[in-house]
């Protein structure tokens, strides 16, 4: 069993005020944690749980249950131990069954999402989403990629977005940061310009009249 009382994954001791992304970040640094004190691959660790989520995203009436304040913790072990036990790594198991007795299952989501979020800092592997009014293919895809490996300075894990008010170019956020090359975003930028410059030259004459 993973040793729920020293690691400051399983957040009992928490006041109720702190969020729940916070509570599953604290679950997804102990996951990782436990995982690499046993010498395991965090990759393959990440990978597991990744698939569990996956299960859990076709079965939303199971994720339904264990998420339920209903649902006793018991009855939770139980079911979860027919769904996954068998399959699943003795580590994995370990967590999923602390997680339950701290009645944190209805997290599991968010601390996969948080889980994925500290993998990807360890492997410089950054989230990168773009934007476009029609679909890329998979060679323009590629040189973005390369391209965004100079901009960020990792590996840019890419999800697109087809957006038709994207009048053309592409929009690209990575992290907090939008790196926008759309015309729509030109086109404002220019109107922008010409506004800017029309108010100059208006308080230009203005002062020439003063004089």
């Amino acid at each position: 069993m993973l040793n729920a009382e020293q690691d400051a994954l399983f957040a009992a001791e928490f006041s109720a005020d702190v969020s729940a992304e916070k509570i599953a970040g604290i679950y997804a640094e102990g996951f990782i944690n436990a995982v690499k004190a046993q010498n395991i691959s965090v990759a393959d660790a990440a990978g597991e749980l990744a698939s569990f989520i996956a299960v859990l995203k076709e079965l939303p009436k199971l994720a339904g249950i264990l998420a339920s304040a209903m649902v006793s913790t018991e009855e939770k072990i139980a079911l979860l131990e027919k769904a996954v036990a068998r399959q699943a790594t003795p580590l994995f198991w370990n967590f999923l069954q602390v997680v339950a007795r701290r009645n944190r299952l209805d997290l599991l989501f968010p601390i996969f999402v948080q889980t994925q979020a500290i993998v990807n800092r360890e492997q410089r592997r950054i989230p990168v989403v773009i934007t476009t009014a029609a679909a890329l293919d998979s060679s323009h895809l590629s040189s973005l990629a390369e391209k965004l490996k100079t901009v960020i300075g990792g590996e840019p894990v890419i999800r697109t977005v087809v957006d038709p008010n994207v009048i053309g170019g592409l929009v690209v956020r990575v992290g907090d940061k939008v790196y926008d090359a759309s015309i729509a975003a030109q086109l404002q930028s220019i109107c922008r310009k010409t506004i800017e410059q029309s108010a100059k030259d208006i308080q230009n004459k203005r002062k020439s009249f003063e004089q």
